[in-house]
């Protein structure tokens, strides 16, 4: 059995980025996985344990945290023991822990218009509205390219969305419009949409737009509560799941179903027996 020290957690981490690179990993998923490996040798070398399913499981009890944290864990060790250790688990062996039932949290379309309304600089609203209307992700706003952008279509190609999979979503015509103003007068250094200071723009200088925003309407705003909108008002004009699972990228149609708890648009027309 494999003993645990300083010297052999930094070869065992080596290995498992070799392995993570040659499985295309993102950088943010070898991130977190590295994380958890290493936070997994330490708690094995300060208990004395040897790496086996059952520290594992010792470990996944011990950091306790949100459900979400524990299945990103427990992922990561699942990798790492079938990949590096040569000694796989399956999910029978050391479950994944229950998700917690949330809703998405989502804002009403006054409330992200008064967060437009409240922004001075052109590029924060363009930003906002970007996010909103067309339902990408934080990661996906960065990575995205003034080419990627159909103008003719009313169209976005995202080609770097997330488990690498592309797809194409919409875009406002209005907000179209607005992006060729700002592009037209704006000097570009990179292909990006949205430039920063040293090159494309960073996903926290745009969480902090959000969060100076959200003050307009007392709310703490995430990027994904205006992809969450997106979804949710869709829903409820009338737009077909399946073209909104599309939309979204979402693999599952499970995932994107939960909008359907999230919408009160078919509550809202059912009468009250006392009307």
């Amino acid at each position: 059995m494999l003993s645990v020290d300083n010297g052999c957690c930094s070869e065992e981490l080596r290995l498992l980025e070799e392995r993570m690179l040659l499985h295309g990993f993102t950088a943010a998923t070898r991130k977190t996985y590295r994380q958890a490996v290493s936070q997994f040798l330490r708690f094995c070398r300060k208990s004395s344990l040897n790496p086996s399913k059952t520290a594992v499981k010792y470990y996944l009890i011990s950091i306790g945290g949100e459900p979400a944290t524990a299945r990103v864990y427990n992922a990561a060790l699942r990798f790492y023991f079938g990949e590096v250790l040569g000694m796989p688990f399956s999910l029978e062996e050391i479950p994944l822990k229950k998700k917690a039932k949330k809703l998405p949290r989502t804002l009403t379309k006054k409330e992200i218009m008064a967060m437009i309304n409240a922004v001075s600089n052109e590029k924060h609203r363009l930003v906002i509205k970007m996010l909103y209307s067309t339902g990408l992700r934080l990661s996906e706003l960065v990575s995205l390219k003034r080419s990627d952008i159909d103008v003719e279509r009313n169209l976005v190609h995202v080609r770097r969305g997330k488990g690498r999979k592309e797809r194409t979503t919409v875009i406002a015509r209005s907000l179209l419009l607005d992006l060729l103003k700002y592009h037209s007068a704006t000097e570009f250094s990179t292909p990006y949409v949205f430039e920063g200071r040293h090159g494309r723009y960073s996903r926290k200088s745009i969480q902090l737009i959000l969060k100076k925003a959200g003050k307009a309407i007392n709310k703490r705003v995430t990027p994904h509560m205006l992809r969450h909108s997106f979804a949710t008002h869709l829903l409820e004009q009338g737009t077909s799941i399946r073209i909104i699972q599309r939309l979204l990228g979402h693999a599952n149609i499970s995932t994107t179903l939960i909008y359907t708890k999230v919408s009160n648009n078919e509550i809202s027309k059912i009468k009250s027996p006392l009307d």
